[in-house]
């Protein structure tokens, strides 16, 4: 078995499974606050939305891997995602909770029978990336261990290396749009706040009366950039993949409950999977 398909079937099989669970497990008030900061009036719509692109993408990459026409279509994305919460809309919670599970069962069984190298098309990997493991990372409500693990070990290893293959006008681009000069300050940026990240997480764990305080962001990040001005390239990315394999070792270290600490689960959201995705190279 491929690496990558393992990779998807853990998606579906630990972190999809427990989505609704973890959700439930949050305060009232805060889930609905975290919903509806990613544009959904209720959970069940996000769910809608989720369970929309797995029921449009599961047959389309069947029909790739199978070698079978399909209906190739031109998407006005907001369009779909409002029709898909306009047809569960009716739907009695307890049925539509039974159809996200029922989806998510039956789509594991058809990716575990797709044959082996349907896994390294083009196509099936931009689908399966998309709507089983990005969409994890953009509708992140509740942080579990293994997107926090999937993120430090699967997209972060290979930051550097990915940023390395760009052309000098990519790299240049993608620069620009983050706003540093040079690869070496957004190494320095990202090592500078999973730093301040672990400080507070072990502070939180060890302490009960331990206090963190909010950074002014942009005076931070200068900060940041300074101090490893001087330092070599070649050392800040010798200290970044140290760091990461710091993290690394934390997560799979923190108690269960660590994960529903506010503090706790806060930090590790934003400093590792929505910080990923904040400076992703796409």
């Amino acid at each position: 078995m491929s690496n990558f398909k393992q990779r998807t079937l853990n998606f579906l099989e630990i972190e999809w499974a427990s989505y609704v669970e973890r959700f439930n497990r949050l305060p009232v008030e805060d889930g609905i606050k975290r919903v509806k900061g990613q544009g959904y009036e209720q959970f069940r719509d996000m769910l809608a939305h989720i369970l929309a692109w797995w029921e449009e993408g599961l047959p389309i990459i069947l029909a790739i891997a199978e070698e079978r026409e399909y209906e190739r279509k031109k998407y006005d994305f907001d369009v779909f995602n409002a029709e898909a919460v306009a047809k569960y809309k009716s739907w009695d919670e307890t049925e539509f909770l039974a159809h996200f599970e029922n989806t998510r069962q039956k789509t594991v069984a058809s990716l575990k029978s797709m044959n082996e190298a349907a896994w390294e098309n083009r196509r099936v990997r931009s689908w399966v990336n998309g709507i089983f493991i990005e969409h994890a990372r953009e509708h992140l409500v509740a942080l579990s261990r293994f997107l926090t693990l999937d993120t430090l070990e699967n997209e972060w290893s290979v930051y550097g290396d990915a940023f390395n293959r760009l052309d000098d006008e990519k790299k240049k681009e993608f620069l620009g749009k983050q706003g540093v000069e040079n690869f070496h300050d957004m190494l320095a940026h990202v090592i500078g706040w999973w730093d301040e990240g672990e400080r507070i997480i072990r502070g939180t764990l060890n302490d009960p009366n331990f206090k963190w305080h909010d950074h002014d962001t942009d005076a931070f990040n200068l900060e940041l950039t300074a101090k490893y001005k001087n330092v070599s390239d070649a050392d800040v990315q010798a200290e970044f993949e140290s760091r990461r394999q710091d993290l690394i070792k934390l997560v799979n270290e923190l108690p269960e409950e660590a994960f529903t600490n506010k503090d706790i689960e806060g930090w590790l959201a934003a400093d590792v999977v929505e910080h990923f995705d904040e400076h992703a190279l796409h």
